[in-house]
């Protein structure tokens, strides 16, 4: 009898404590592993972008007639063909934003040149776009990777088309393919509702000057991190230096929290070549061969940098963006107006898959130095919430309240940081671990009672 209660003891710890350690947020008996790698044998070292879990099917279509209706709040995914547009709905107010971005995957083993990419815009129902056609393109590594674009319908504006509720579309299309093999591409939708402000009366200008120096990047030991595979597996990183490998033809995708106020800071290191191991290191170069970006909370590129490589450790760093703040929407500047709200900022990274035909197959270490510059600031007011929730909040009241450093505060001190679902990850780990607390203590409690109940003979 003593070894059967033994062994329910045992077995009932164990349970306990897989729950707890399967918890986001837990400590982690076991490695989690990295996103899964693609099967094809022409890109055995290429992982696959990870799409949102449970994402619905939706089918793009050749005419505005049958479009099928995309929901703010909600992630699709879908597919791009190789020629021609396609088209899906939306049903908007007349008071709220709505943001779409389209994340075009190309297959890992497919041809690609430098200029083709992926289009997106927003129009009426009279075919007159909503925003400028943002277009996103392969570039100077010649490698498949991820393509975001987004379009918009922004309010208030001082455009008099795309003010009023009714039916709205999306285009999505391929552009300037030459060489690239036929075939569909696959595709994720994310459409996001900002809500208006409570006063209208805020001012409609860009801020005419903002710190544009570039701080030195953290400096200090890194900090183990395993990159995300999509936009909503993207790892939730704090200021500070994080360490990753990663390989030929992977992308990574990790989220920093900036609040109001904040400026957001990053370079990236890639390692050496191991000499003889495919290639010889520092003999050829690849164009392109790294490319660092920089996105908003609803996937808008903000700016990106490239990295050539030829063997030997290079570094990049981002340029200077300026603070997070509501006007700067009203900027020309790209790089300006994608810091238009508080909210998880992505940083993604991708390594050419022409390093693996050059060097070697096997990864290559990845140093993230991510610096976040000021104090958390109030946002301005919304009159109700975003879809999906929770969107646009960061430090103050929010996802990631800063030290007075700007640090996040929370941060790590070791271990392995790894992939979740960003903001709300993070806060799913913290009524996580409260509840698989409380089962530690119910089941301790109801063990303390049997152990009793049998001692009495009961």
């Amino acid at each position: 009898m003593g070894r059967r209660t033994a062994w329910w003891r045992v077995a009932v710890v164990g349970a306990v404590l897989g729950a707890v350690a399967g918890t986001p947020g837990a400590p982690a008996l076991a490695a989690s592993p990295s996103p899964s790698f693609s099967s094809s044998p022409s890109s055995a070292t290429a992982p696959s972008y990870v799409f949102a879990a449970g994402a619905p099917s939706v089918t793009g279509t050749v005419s505005t007639g049958d479009a099928e209706l995309l929901e703010p709040g909600t992630t699709y995914r879908s597919s791009l063909p190789s020629e021609g547009k396609v088209y899906y709905r939306l049903d908007l107010d007349s008071t709220s934003t709505v943001y779409v971005a389209a994340t075009a995957v190309p297959p890992a083993d497919t041809l690609v040149t430098a200029t083709e990419g992926v289009r997106v815009t927003v129009q009426d129902a009279d075919g007159r776009f909503c925003s400028a056609p943002d277009t996103a393109t392969i570039g100077a590594g010649r490698s498949p990777r991820p393509l975001t674009a987004w379009g918009a319908r922004t309010l208030p504006s001082k455009r008099s088309l795309c003010r009023g509720a009714g039916t709205y579309y999306v285009a999505v299309e391929r552009v300037l393919r030459t060489e690239s093999v036929p075939g569909d591409w696959d595709l994720e939708l994310a459409p996001v509702l900002e809500p208006r402000l409570r006063q209208t009366d805020s001012p409609s200008e860009a801020p005419e000057s903002w710190d544009s120096a570039t701080p030195s990047p953290p400096g200090g030991g890194a900090v183990p991190v395993r990159g995300g595979g999509g936009f909503g597996s993207a790892t939730a990183l704090e200021q500070g230096v994080w360490r990753d490998d990663v390989r030929p033809g992977q992308t990574l995708f990790y989220e920093v929290p900036v609040g109001w106020g904040q400026q957001v800071y990053a370079t990236a290191e890639i390692g050496s070549a191991e000499a003889g191991a495919g290639g010889v290191s520092g003999k050829g170069l690849v164009p392109g061969a790294v490319n660092l970006a920089l996105y908003n909370p609803v996937r808008g590129l903000v700016d990106d940098t490239s990295i050539s490589y030829s063997g030997s450790q290079r570094s990049g760093a981002l340029p200077a963006v300026p603070p997070v703040g509501y006007d700067n929407r009203y900027a020309v500047s790209g790089r300006v107006s994608g810091m238009r709200f508080a909210g998880a900022y992505f940083l993604v990274v991708h390594l050419a898959a022409r390093v693996g035909e050059e060097f070697s197959d096997g990864p290559l270490g990845l140093t993230l130095r991510v610096r976040v510059k000021g104090e958390p600031e109030g946002g301005p007011g919304y009159a109700g919430e975003s879809e999906p929730a929770g969107l646009f909040q960061a430090g103050l009241g929010g996802l990631g309240s800063s030290s007075g450093d700007g640090a996040v505060a929370g941060a790590g001190d070791g271990g392995v940081a790894e992939g979740g679902n960003g903001s709300v990850g993070m806060k799913v780990a913290a009524f996580g671990g409260i509840g698989a607390g409380t089962l530690v203590l119910g089941v301790l409690g109801v063990w303390v009672v049997v152990g009793r109940r049998r001692a009495a003979g009961v």
